[in-house]
């Protein structure tokens, strides 16, 4: 497993098990990353396009007052529960 695919893998699980969002910061610890590298992954796994690719709608930002919770939608959340299978793959 790359080192991207862990990234991608842990900040799943993370998002799974915090249904009502997790604020940046706090994932940011959790996870053990700058923020600059979090922003970067939520953008790609956003439904935002980044160049001629459309992003997969995994996870959505939203603001909770003075915070930013990033939260999995329901695709991103199917594709957390087909990691925690065994042999589970993001990518496929």
């Amino acid at each position: 497993m790359s080192a991207d695919e862990a990234l991608l893998q842990a900040l799943l699980t993370e998002l799974a098990a915090a249904p009502d969002g997790m604020s940046l910061p706090r994932l940011c610890k959790r996870l053990g990353i700058r923020m600059s590298v979090l922003l970067r992954t939520l953008a790609y796994l956003g439904d935002d396009r980044i160049g001629d690719a459309q992003g997969p709608g995994w996870v959505r930002t939203v603001e909770d007052g003075e915070r930013t919770l990033a939260r999995l939608t329901d695709s991103g959340r199917a594709v957390a529960m087909s990691l925690a299978q065994p042999g589970g793959d993001a990518t496929d």
